[in-house]
């Protein structure tokens, strides 16, 4: 969620232009640059140097194993109708067809061969068996939606993050399968990707009556809402860089084909129904609709909330998204708590030593299913290895003395874990994993003193190309490591003056070349759409369009009132805020919750008791107190009765106007000045 669910506060961008750090004399214009970028901001095709970079790629890496492509065809009943998903009235809404590629064929110059490979795989879509009684409906969105038949109905799991790809789904599965009631829905975890279309195969009414029940690991709810609200503004514009949300569908200059977990699919709002059960503990067992599950709990793995689970009597394990067909990330470049990737080796060694000899078929909610004891045992071993390598030779290099981006260049794969096929960096990468590790264990800081304080970025540009001799030297040496096929170190010198002159076309063009390059290099679709996005910023701006997907009622709904106020204390601004206080209760009348929180020093404290001398009191129901401090609309609310309040009402009011909500759409690559 982002801060548009306070949309109807001001929005005002933090960062203003504005530097008088530098003399004039070190700016150049447009029209003192020469050569071809200076007046091109259409896409480049290819290099020479990015077409042997992917022929390299081709002669290292076993393409002539089709094991994958067999698996995932395997147990196919059918395809998507005319590959195009429609909403509940029957109007097509989202069309699928740009996301295929052609299943056999070499790679395009404008795609790394292993990228293209992953994107083959990721385009047989459709319903699939994958044992008796297990059916999914795959790549109709960016997770897939698994069917288990119970006795007297269907158990969903992870119904996808799109109400249109999950009743899709549904739709494509009753028409093979008998119609039954949906008697359970299982989230594997706290990912939207996992949850987001639940109201799509069941209802809250449907839950609240007892007719289906959602079953969900523990603190589920609490790390749904919470991951997306209190950094959910920087993490859903940093998400359409990674996942490509930005850019056209294909496999073409600046086109995204998903993010290497799945397709890109449709950006519906997200919705949630609270679960009714909740896993708590390992080796817990519980029987739904007929059958016998067993839990093993992986918190703090590849989400912060997260199970495992088998089904013994069709020898079927899911091992949630933490053995995937690509290696995952330790930390998501859309922005995240570092993961303990150590806990995620163990609890793989978990899965192993519980399930391991038993298991037939491993089945995920992203990719394609294993299938075969032996099989299973050496995918989950395979990448619980890679996992293991790169933290423990990350941390063999920390301790040696290396930095962290030197640890990001220095830990490669061993060739036995390099060429196996589910540990490629589609999603994650052993570059940035590594640099994980480093930056859990120890931070940021490399405890050299130059790096202790050093100038924003933004405020040291102006220097650095200065001190490369103005900005149409640094440009004549960024367009040489260009030429040369140097394409890092072309963007990285570029950065200085697209940040020291945000409005230079000819280095916002030359550096979104460099990018595009690197794109068309990327194995790793998340680097791809990122390189790509950044490219297209450069050159075309930020695009400002409504976001669709970040509004969510049913999130919004599900907020408790601490998250509120920490929320609140988030978007206060603290300019506004000078030489205020304010003390306001909470009485929280359907969950008997008492609550109080104090404005002083510029910040907002909160606390688990009633305030004896509040400026006011506000009384309602939890979403109803919510809703008044989130929405922007404190006194409009309270005057229609959401909410009873006592005292001096107008000190909510007050409160609220002290917020600021933040801009959505802020720069990424074309930084603001710096303000001095």
């Amino acid at each position: 969620m982002s801060a548009d669910h306070g949309a109807s506060l001001d929005r005002r961008n933090v960062l203003l232009g504005g530097s008088t750090m530098v003399a004039a004399s070190v700016f150049a214009t447009v029209g003192e640059i020469s050569g071809a970028n200076a007046q091109s901001a259409a896409s480049k095709p290819p290099s020479e140097f990015t077409r042997a970079a992917n022929r390299r790629v081709l002669e290292a890496l076993p393409f002539n194993d089709r094991t994958d492509f067999e698996n995932a065809q395997r147990g196919f009943v059918a395809g998507v109708p005319d590959d195009t998903l429609k909403d509940a009235n029957g109007k097509a809404v989202f069309d699928l067809k740009p996301l295929r590629v052609p299943t056999s064929g070499p790679a395009p110059d404008t795609m790394n061969p292993s990228l293209w490979r992953i994107s083959q795989l990721n385009s047989f879509a459709g319903l699939f068996k994958v044992t008796d009684r297990i059916y999914q409906a795959r790549n109709m969105d960016v997770a897939n939606v698994t069917f288990i038949e119970g006795d007297t109905g269907v158990i969903v799991m992870d119904p996808a993050i799109a109400t249109t790809a999950a009743r899709a789904a549904l739709d494509l599965y009753f028409s093979y399968r008998p119609r039954k009631p949906v008697t359970a829905v299982i989230f594997t975890h706290s990912h939207a990707d996992h949850f987001g279309g639940v109201a799509a195969v069941t209802s809250v009414e449907d839950v609240a009556s007892g007719k289906t029940r959602i079953v969900a690991p523990a603190g589920f709810t609490e790390e749904a809402v919470s991951e997306n609200l209190y950094a959910g503004n920087a993490m859903f514009r940093r998400a359409l860089y990674m996942g490509g949300g930005e850019l056209p569908r294909g496999a073409g200059p600046g086109q995204t084909l998903g993010s290497g977990l799945g397709i890109s699919g449709a950006t519906d709002p997200l919705t949630l129904i609270k679960p009714t059960d909740f896993i708590t503990k390992t080796g817990q067992k519980m029987t739904i609709d007929g059958l016998e599950f067993e839990f093993l709990m992986a918190p703090g793995s590849e989400a912060p909330s997260e199970m495992h689970f088998y089904i013994p009597v069709l020898k079927a394990l899911c091992t949630a998204e933490n053995a995937c067909h690509t290696l995952h990330n330790f930390y998501t470049l859309r922005g995240a708590k570092t993961r303990d990737s150590s806990k995620w080796v163990r609890y793989l060694n978990e899965t192993l030593e519980t399930w391991g000899d038993q298991a037939e078929v491993l089945y995920a909610p992203h990719h394609w299913p294993v299938w075969g004891n032996e099989n299973i045992r050496r995918h989950i071993e395979n990448y619980r290895d890679a996992f293991k390598f790169i933290h423990d030779r990350s941390l063999h290099l920390a301790n040696a003395g290396y930095t962290m981006p030197e640890i990001g260049e220095l830990v490669k794969l061993p060739p036995e874990l390099d060429r196996n096929w589910a540990t490629r960096g589609y999603y994650g990468t052993v570059s940035h994993d590594a640099r994980a590790v480093y930056n859990f264990y120890l931070g940021y800081f490399s405890e050299n003193p130059a790096e202790l304080e050093p100038l924003p970025p933004v405020q040291a540009a102006p220097r650095y190309v200065e001190l490369m001799g103005g900005a149409a030297a640094l440009l004549a040496k960024a367009q040489a490591a260009y030429d040369a096929g140097d394409y890092r170190w072309a963007a990285q010198i570029l950065q200085h003056l697209v940040l020291a002159q945000p409005e230079h076309e000819a280095a916002r063009y030359l550096q979104a070349d460099a990018f595009e390059q690197l794109g068309y290099q990327a194995e790793a679709a998340t680097w791809r759409n990122i390189y790509f996005a950044g490219a297209q910023e450069l050159r075309r701006g930020i695009p400002k369009v409504d976001v669709g997907f970040s509004n969510s009622p049913d999130l919004a709904k599900a907020i408790p009132l601490e998250m509120a106020i920490d929320f609140l204390g988030i978007q206060l601004d603290s300019e506004k805020a000078a030489g205020k206080m304010l003390t306001i209760n909470f009485d929280v009348e359907d969950t008997g919750e008492k609550r109080s929180l104090t404005l002083r020093n510029r910040v907002l404290n909160q606390f688990s008791v009633s305030s004896p001398s509040p400026d006011a009191t506000i009384k309602g129901s939890n979403a109803s107190i919510v809703a008044v401090l989130m929405e922007g609309k404190p006194a409009e609310m309270m005057s229609r009765g959401d909410v009873k309040t006592d005292g001096r009402a107008a000190a909510v009011t007050e409160l609220i106007e002290m917020t600021t909500a933040p801009e959505f759409w802020f720069p990424i690559v074309t930084r603001p000045a710096w303000k001095g």
